[in-house]
């Protein structure tokens, strides 16, 4: 599901900008409201395509999340591995997601044959 999309670039987010961001569901990168609904997820795309639905983008994504991790090499990350995160594009990602994906969501990810693994800390992220 990792887009290998060269032309996405993440940034910094300005100080007056955070109150704008938000966490993807699915895959937990913040990214600012704006960047989600203009550009889509780096990783979720066209999964879950966040461009062509802004509803999507405020049923997917929670403004309610904990702990923030940068991840410039997935690949040799060991917080990405321990995150489940090493498949996905370099940027910031959040530890813990607040909130429920809505069923048409999921429907799209078995449709892709896409493990959803829920990002809130509840019991069914252990093994």
């Amino acid at each position: 599901m990792a887009s290998a999309n060269p032309e996405y670039k993440w940034r910094a987010v300005p100080p007056n900008h955070f109150r704008y961001l938000r966490a993807c569901m699915v895959c937990a990168i913040v990214l600012t409201m704006d960047e989600f609904s203009r550009k889509g997820c780096p990783n979720c795309h066209p999964v879950l395509d966040y461009i062509s639905s802004q509803d999507l983008v405020q049923e997917c994504t929670s403004p309610i999340y904990e702990g923030c991790v940068s991840i410039d090499k997935p690949t040799e990350s060991w917080i990405a591995k321990w995150l489940r995160l090493d498949k996905y594009v370099p940027g910031v990602y959040a530890t813990k997601v607040v909130g429920e994906l809505p069923e048409e969501a999921l429907d799209n990810l078995r449709a892709e044959n896409i493990e959803y693994i829920a990002r809130d800390g509840s019991e069914n992220n252990l093994e």
